[in-house]
């Protein structure tokens, strides 16, 4: 099973992480995090079909924090490539996208491209509040 979801803000993406940490019962195959200009895209890819009940709880999850996503075409080979074992930075060479994190859901990552991209502008932009 696979889900996909566009978040406003780093906050709701770090908050998506740790409820996928809670439930180990959904059995995580892995998650992608790609960041846009204006937004957070993540894909979420179970190693199994889950229940209707674990089903619907995820998909009321994420409408809450977000919207289901219909990613451009540069996102969706982005995303597909991901899926196919390309690594990341590839990726990112290819699409021109940034892939904050691929496989495993890690905060520490989400924190790190937030921090260092902050950083760089040197002020925090909405996306990444």
């Amino acid at each position: 099973m696979e889900y996909l979801c566009y978040l406003a803000n780093a906050s709701l993406t770090l908050r998506l992480v740790e409820y996928l940490h809670r439930k180990p019962e959904l059995r995580v195959s892995f998650v992608t995090v790609i960041n846009t200009i204006d937004g957070w895209v993540v894909r979420v890819r179970l190693k199994h079909q889950v229940s209707p009940q674990e089903d619907g709880n995820l998909r009321a999850f994420l409408s809450e924090l977000g919207i289901s996503y219909s990613p451009p075409k540069r996102i969706q080979l982005a995303l597909w490539s991901l899926a196919g074992g390309v690594s990341p930075v590839d990726v990112m060479r290819r699409y021109q996208v940034a892939v904050v994190s691929h496989g495993k859901p890690e905060k520490e990552e989400i924190e790190a491209f937030r921090q260092h991209f902050i950083r760089g502008l040197g002020y925090c932009p909405h996306t990444l509040a």
